[in-house]
């Protein structure tokens, strides 16, 4: 395919109403602790309505993490963690997604960065469908779910409990609900630049 061909890209945005970034973590080996992240940004594309194609650039801002505990959550954003003030952005840049079954599932690789340290991770995405919303607008549903380990990208803090265990998991659980609405599609170059994720404040 030559890179002058002409196609159909149509472009998505993410509806914050109806999205939640959230992730859960095991403290004191048996309670779980949920978080979410409160501000974000996406640039997404397509080739048509095949999410296989996707193009998925997303930034979030570390400082507006929670927990509901406004005590974890200062120790969260301190050094001991995500140290936001040195390290304000968590983004995700898609690589290869693979549709895996006939329900229009996919599995998406994709580059995670956190703490200055990129990982490529593999997430798990449930399609929920496409329908015209009260507005006139196309939206499209996902579940989204994964786990990673939080050492990878230099989150190792912990403290050790009187049985020899540690309080707080390695691992760490990503579940996301996510709703997209489509934009105006464009005519774009098949090679075109990668979006650059930009300081912001939100």
């Amino acid at each position: 395919m030559k890179a002058t061909e002409v196609f159909s890209k149509t472009e998505w945005a993410i509806d914050q109403a109806h999205t939640e970034i959230i992730f859960n973590v095991k403290q004191l080996m048996i309670a779980q602790v949920k978080g979410a992240f409160k501000s974000y940004d996406a640039t997404i594309y397509t080739y048509g309505r095949d999410f296989s194609t996707s193009e998925i650039d997303i930034c979030i801002d570390a400082s507006s993490l929670t927990t509901g505990d406004e005590t974890r959550d200062k120790h969260l954003k301190s050094r001991d963690f995500f140290n936001v003030k040195k390290y304000r952005q968590i983004t995700f840049r898609s690589g290869n997604i693979v549709q895996s079954d006939e329900n229009g599932n996919y599995e998406l690789w994709g580059d995670l960065t956190m703490m200055g340290i990129t990982k490529n991770i593999l997430l798990n995405v449930q399609f929920g469908g496409i329908l015209n919303n009260p507005w006139g607008n196309e939206s499209a549903t996902f579940t989204v779910t994964g786990k990673i380990c939080r050492s990878d990208w230099g989150l190792i803090w912990n403290s050790s409990l009187e049985s020899g265990d540690l309080m707080v998991s390695d691992e760490v659980a990503i579940s996301c609900e996510v709703e997209l609405t489509k934009i105006n599609p464009q005519r774009h170059f098949m090679q075109t630049e990668p979006v650059v994720c930009e300081e912001y404040v939100l």
